[in-house]
């Protein structure tokens, strides 16, 4: 197989692969492959874990089903007259956006969902096990807590599909849980009598996914790997159909076997340059971390997702991050503050007392999206030595760590451990 150059027993000193990019994905590839002795260097235009990793809800949810479900459609055509949508489509002409769209809506069906269930629910039950793993060997200091989360639903439609979805995700070996009203505010007595009910995952931890970055990141460092930052990618070069390393855009040239595209919603013009086809979308999400109070956001037992709002609740460190939305409105930072707003506002639905927030941190980051709600992993057959690793939508830090393990599998192996062949990046 064209994509596998470094073998197993080769000194570090004599091949070299090169990560793109220092998100979850990123550090997670470079981990991976630092262990079992690869030469490695991690490249990142700006800083380490900040990125869409730095913000992100802190919920490692396994099992958890794509963004591609019947009835997102109709949710989309609605969100452009909404501003306040949990899925927001900024209206503006843009052909990419357009195309995107309608591949999107091809798949948000009922045989899609299974299909795309047939593959993550095996990679979820094995990036949770790699979670514990971690995090024990590692000694990983990231508040990871293997307690759950609950969906909770103010609404009678809301709850029905939770409870289909839960039927759905039973058949691959997750255990959900659905829970009437009145138990849940047994179990999280910061509910209101407004809550119906909801449904409990059990299989799911919650972490600060900041620190578990930076500290997945301090121990790759130790297993020899090397940071670079503030070091931006401007071409990935090769000859003869042959990976030859990357020039970055102060004009190095650094020479390496294998490189490895990990860089989230900013991967496709690297992409572009080498005739890739990948339709990637950034779908920006907001936090508002919040300080917890008597009247002000009461402090979580356990993580809450905000059905209809689609707004994730997680205790974290002695404050509660309100994370959430899919906003399509390009790649940008820009903060609408209604928006950042609505999900504290969505809150005071759900929980009883909440006053006067006092947000503590308040951010924004993009998702990258493909349109089949599935990540691209695996290597560019086109050309040998090159990797991707990119399009994990909202599930990016949930399939941070089997994403490595495969990539590292597919570099140093030739083929990964698990079937994965629904995520080849030539699919589109």
């Amino acid at each position: 197989m064209s994509g596998a150059v470094l073998s197993r027993s080769s000194p570090r000193s004599e091949r070299h692969a090169i990560v793109v990019g220092g998100g979850v994905i990123g550090v997670c590839c470079a981990y991976f492959l630092a262990k079992r002795g690869a030469r490695v260097t991690v490249l990142e235009r700006e800083e380490v874990g900040r990125g869409a990793s730095y913000g992100n809800a802190g919920v490692v949810a396994p099992g958890h089903a794509p963004i591609n479900k019947p009835g997102r459609v109709k949710q989309a055509l609605k969100s452009v007259l909404d501003p306040l949508s949990p899925l927001y489509v900024a209206p503006r002409l843009d052909p990419a956006l357009a195309a995107w769209l309608w591949a999107f809506s091809r798949r948000c069906t009922e045989r899609h969902l299974e299909f795309s269930m047939r593959t993550l629910g095996p990679l979820g039950h094995a990036t949770r096990q790699l979670f514990d793993e971690l995090v024990e060997q590692e000694k990983l200091e990231c508040g990871y807590r293997q307690a759950g989360y609950y969906e909770v639903y103010l609404t009678g439609p809301g709850l029905r599909s939770a409870e289909k979805e839960a039927s759905l995700v039973r058949r691959y070996r997750f255990h959900p849980e659905v829970v009437p009203g009145e138990a849940l505010r047994e179990r999280e007595p910061a509910l209101n009598e407004r809550v119906l009910g909801g449904v409990f995952y059990p299989e799911p931890a919650t972490l600060n996914p900041y620190r578990f970055v930076m500290q997945l990141a301090d121990r790759t460092e130790r297993h020899g790997a090397v940071f670079r930052t503030g070091t931006e990618v401007a071409e990935i070069l090769v000859a003869d159909r042959q990976v030859r390393g990357v020039r970055t855009a102060a004009g190095e040239t650094i020479a390496a076997e294998a490189v490895v595209l990990a860089t989230g919603a900013y991967s496709a013009p690297l992409a572009r340059r080498l005739g890739l086809r990948l339709p990637l979308q950034a779908a920006k999400g907001y936090h508002r971390d919040c300080k917890p109070g008597e009247g002000k956001m009461p402090l979580l037992r356990q993580a809450c997702v905000l059905g209809e709002r689609l707004v994730f609740c997680t205790p974290m460190d002695g404050f509660v991050r309100c994370a959430g939305t899919l906003e399509f409105s390009g790649v940008n930072h820009d903060i609408r503050r209604s928006r950042l707003e609505q999900l504290t506002n969505a809150a005071k639905q759900y929980f009883g007392g909440v006053g006067a927030v006092e947000p503590l941190s308040e951010w924004c980051g993009l998702r990258p999206c493909l349109p089949d709600g599935l990540p691209a992993v695996g290597p560019i057959t086109r050309y040998g030595g090159l990797f991707i690793a990119t399009g994990h939508a909202m599930a990016g830090l949930t399939l941070g760590p089997i994403t490595g393990k495969l990539v590292a599998e597919y570099i140093l192996d030739g083929a990964p451990g698990i079937d994965i062949t629904p995520l080849r990046a030539d699919r589109f």
